[in-house]
């Protein structure tokens, strides 16, 4: 990965990525369910084995994924994340040097090689290197949660930043059915994605489960 940006051990960073001339990158379910699967599984100093993620591809939710520290050594920590029909989202913390950029590697080597096999295909399906802002503000930092976690709103009401939402209640109730994201597991559901997030080295600014409804509400219904 070549940027002018500088992954820094104990920095936090947002990550995101579209596909390549706006192309959707996630087709349909099993598309998106790989990509979470190497969320997971890209996130350690071990190699990938496909045969541990067709394994629990069978299984609903990714019920059979395990705590980070019972299958290795990660290599970052990751705070968010949030998957869109072109593109998606991710809240980063560096743990050594080179954690993030080894972690990003397997992520786009080991979905690209997935994605153009499935649908016959040559070239890049990503458009360039990943984008990354470093996040040294603790206002931006705590925003981020919502920023990140609200993307699925636009595939609800597309002029919801504009217009403002129109019906709230139905706005959460799309986000609660919406599993391509980390924020069910900000709720305490409990499915085996939970175990992507270590949460621990991300402030807490959500103590309670009340704190982080009342967060994503807050921006629900704020207008400009």
């Amino acid at each position: 990965m070549q940027r002018n940006l500088n992954f820094a051990p104990g920095e936090c960073y947002h990550i995101y990525n579209r596909g390549n001339e706006k192309q959707k990158i996630f087709k349909d379910k099993a598309d998106y369910n790989r990509f979470i699967l190497l969320l997971y599984y890209a996130n350690s100093v071990e190699p990938v084995h496909i045969q541990s993620i067709k394994k629990d591809l069978k299984i609903f939710h990714g019920q059979s994924l395990k705590k980070m520290n019972e299958k290795g050594e990660t290599l970052v920590d990751i705070g968010a994340w949030c998957l869109m029909p072109n593109h998606f989202h991710i809240l980063i913390k560096e743990k050594e040097n080179g954690g993030i950029s080894k972690f990003l590697l397997k992520l786009a080597t080991g979905y690209s090689m997935y994605f153009n096999k499935r649908y016959d295909r040559i070239g890049s399906l990503l458009q360039g290197s990943f984008k990354a802002e470093h996040v040294g503000d603790d206002n931006y930092l705590k925003y981020l949660f919502s920023y990140i976690h609200l993307n699925p709103i636009k595939l609800f009401q597309s002029d919801w930043k504009e217009r403002g939402i129109k019906d709230s209640a139905k706005a959460i109730d799309f986000l609660k059915s919406y599993y391509y994201s980390s924020y069910l597991d900000y709720l305490n559901d409990n499915r085996g994605y939970r175990f992507i997030l270590n949460k621990e080295p991300f402030p807490e600014y959500f103590e309670e489960v009340e704190d982080f409804n009342k967060e994503i509400f807050d921006w629900i219904v704020f207008k400009k």
